[in-house]
């Protein structure tokens, strides 16, 4: 059993959670670890209290304010993007956004995340979390421009295009959703990239960037009422 704070592993998983060395990242607790394991997803490395290292020490490397009673360090899967349903995130600095965008495409069925220029680490420990285990579950990819995108591209703007309907996608082609931060929106340059727009029409300024996905994707995924 691990004991020391200085065990080279700690130092590693240390190094993870900040995010310091990429390529493996930090899932903690029972319940991500069943999701990992439920997706098929083996851990390189696990840690569990008063089994493999003491308690103690697993608090010590914890991300979590009341520390955990298990982790796992896992491999980076990077995908390809992928529709039909397409969700790509542009500029969304909040991991935790990042996070609940994957949840929500795992529950209403998108083929793919995809992380554009300044977007958070989807790997990194808050982002994690919030996913609820939908990392081990939903394609993730990195693009640097629009043209790597499926699809038809449509941008989701506070106020520019049309109201986003969900029979307005032609079911037989894929779709990439194209998704900006909260208070910026997308840069003109991603806008004039995509081939439409469309809004969520709201009483306020803005939505945050999660709910407006959620929301979008719900709509666009949707079966019409007969």
């Amino acid at each position: 059993m691990i004991t020391s704070h200085t065990n080279p592993l700690l130092k590693d998983i240390r190094r993870l959670q900040t995010r310091r060395e990429r390529g493996r990242f930090v899932a903690e607790g029972e319940d991500l670890l069943a999701a990992a394991q439920q997706a098929g997803w083996q851990p390189v490395h696990l840690l569990r209290s008063g089994v493999d290292v003491s308690e103690e020490a697993l608090a010590k490397v914890s991300s979590l304010g009341s520390g955990t009673r298990a982790l796992g360090v896992f491999e980076e899967r990077w995908a390809q993007p992928a529709g039909p349903l397409c969700v790509a995130l542009w500029g969304v600095k909040d991991p935790g956004n990042v996070g609940t965008v994957l949840r929500a495409a795992l529950a209403f069925g998108a083929g793919s995340v995809v992380l554009g220029p300044g977007t958070a680490d989807p790997y990194g420990p808050k982002a994690v979390r919030a996913s609820m285990g939908a990392i081990f579950e939903v394609p993730v990819a990195r693009v640097a421009a629009i043209d790597e995108l499926p699809g038809v591209r449509v941008a989701l703007d506070a106020r520019r295009g049309d109201v986003l309907r969900g029979d307005a996608w032609d079911r037989t082609g894929d779709l990439t959703l194209v998704i900006g931060a909260e208070r910026a929106g997308l840069p003109p340059e991603v806008l004039a990239a995509c081939d439409r727009a469309a809004h969520i029409p709201i009483a306020n300024e803005s939505l945050n960037a999660a709910m407006a996905a959620t929301l979008a994707v719900y709509e666009l995924t949707r079966v019409p009422e007969a």
